[in-house]
């Protein structure tokens, strides 16, 4: 009977690895795209924090900005796909094969003011589907998918 707490079972260890792996998908990294607010510059990083039932924010040391999920208007999902050209002449022609998916999720919201607001993220492949099914359950809202390349991903 005392044996069975010396070793460390495999049920224990799956779950424990996909405790890890929520948490490291929920870590809301994002980065600013665009959108209407000057107080963010273009490839500046932040955190995307969605963990209040009330409001959504994100920013980082210097600026930060936060949204009322009440104010939230609409909600989009689209991706960027490229080829990996510079990486097939520079490392390998097999790179042609692969694809390079950009995530970007707008967020069209209402500022304290009544004035119309946009905010473009990209976001961590791991952190999509988390991201978008939390936006849905606070807000009420549906997820606009912008094309047929995000829908596969978002939707399955």
């Amino acid at each position: 009977m005392m044996r069975q707490f010396g070793v460390l079972r495999p049920e224990l260890l799956l779950c424990l690895v996909l405790c890890l792996m929520a948490l490291h998908a929920a870590d809301g990294k994002a980065e600013f795209v665009g959108g209407t607010l000057s107080a963010f510059k273009t490839g500046q990083d932040g955190r995307l924090a969605l963990d209040t039932p009330e409001q959504l924010s994100f920013g980082n040391k210097q600026v930060s900005v936060t949204i009322p999920y009440s104010q939230v208007r609409s909600i989009e999902y689209g991706q960027k796909v490229d080829r990996r050209y510079l990486e097939a002449v520079l490392l390998s022609p097999m790179f042609l094969l692969a694809k390079k998916r950009d995530h970007f999720l707008t967020i069209h919201y209402r500022d304290e003011k009544g004035y119309d607001q946009a905010i473009v993220l990209r976001l961590p492949r791991s952190s999509v589907r988390p991201t978008l099914a939390s936006l849905e359950a606070r807000t009420g809202l549906k997820v606009k998918v912008q094309d047929d390349e995000a829908r596969k991903a978002y939707r399955g």
